[in-house]
């Protein structure tokens, strides 16, 4: 198998076998993320290419391959015609594939309408992880996720609704102190209309080379601190409504969230108040400068 770039992949898919089907991101604009600011440029690989490596694939693992995961960064971008093609020849190569999971960006989910939605899940397109960040329309704009609220929602709901199984990233902190009330309450009623399966829980850390360090250093971005970052989780579970799970399978958090909403809601508020009880020196720095 051929790899270019950065290969990026949800800690869900650990097991996962990665195949490149795109490499780079077609939008590379968000404020916070540096994977592909200095390249490669985006492109989509050349069919015969993925094949090759499927192929391979099939003749080093055969039969113990039970997920796929399609890196790079956009996934869901890539022409329709052409990643139902990838997910078929992956099914008629690996006989127990049981999941076939992108990364996708709403904008993109939203350019292909229920329609195409339904075509990639024919195909065997059965998971798409969607960094959705915020709900909030000053908070997107802000951190240029080129989607706004709205769209968001029409993209999750069009996901959900072709059969996919949703995870919906969330970023905390990424309101800065200006906008942390506003960020957690427009994103919780983002995820109430969306009604993805997972929530997954991402804490904001600066990394280099991206807008928002520069602005943190200018002064122009506050960052949360543990504890204002747990207390925007706080709010941000209280005001959830729809079925989903919680999950904060990320080293970047300060703690560890697992359970459903509503069943297990008071049960994860009660753990994030007894981390609030913790004095701040007992979480890991917030920010410790260009990192």
């Amino acid at each position: 198998m051929r790899y270019e770039g950065p290969i990026y992949r949800p800690p869900s898919e650990a097991d996962s076998l990665l195949i490149q089907a795109t490499i780079g991101c077609p939008h590379n604009r968000c404020s916070f993320c540096m994977v592909y600011k200095k390249g490669p440029r985006y492109r989509v690989r050349p069919f015969g290419e993925i094949e090759q490596d499927l192929m391979e694939a099939a003749r080093r693992y055969g039969s113990r391959v039970r997920t796929l995961f399609l890196p790079a960064g956009n996934t869901i971008a890539m022409p329709t015609a052409e990643l139902a093609a990838v997910c078929r020849r992956a099914h008629d190569l690996l006989p127990e594939l049981e999941r076939i999971t992108v990364y996708g960006s709403a904008q993109y989910i939203h350019r292909k309408g229920a329609a195409d939605c339904a075509r990639l899940r024919r195909a065997g397109l059965s998971r798409i992880h969607v960094g959705l960040e915020s709900g909030s329309d000053e908070v997107l704009r802000r951190i240029k996720k080129g989607a706004d609220q709205q769209q968001q929602i029409e993209a999750g709901i069009l996901a959900r609704e072709a059969g996919m199984e949703l995870s919906e990233y969330v970023m905390i902190g990424i309101g800065g102190l200006e906008l942390s009330r506003d960020h957690a309450l427009a994103t919780a009623a983002a995820l109430n209309r969306i009604q993805p399966h997972f929530v997954r829980l991402r804490t904001l850390v600066p990394k280099v080379n991206t807008l928002l360090l520069h602005q943190i250093e200018k002064g122009r971005f506050q960052l949360l601190g543990p504890h204002q970052a747990l207390t925007e989780t706080r709010l941000l579970i209280s005001r959830l409504q729809a079925p989903t799970r919680i999950v904060s399978d990320h080293y970047t958090n300060y703690v560890n969230l697992e359970g459903r909403i509503p069943e297990d809601r008071e049960r994860l508020l009660a753990e994030l108040d007894q981390a609030l009880q913790r004095p701040q020196g007992a979480f890991r720095p917030h920010f410790v400068g260009t990192q």
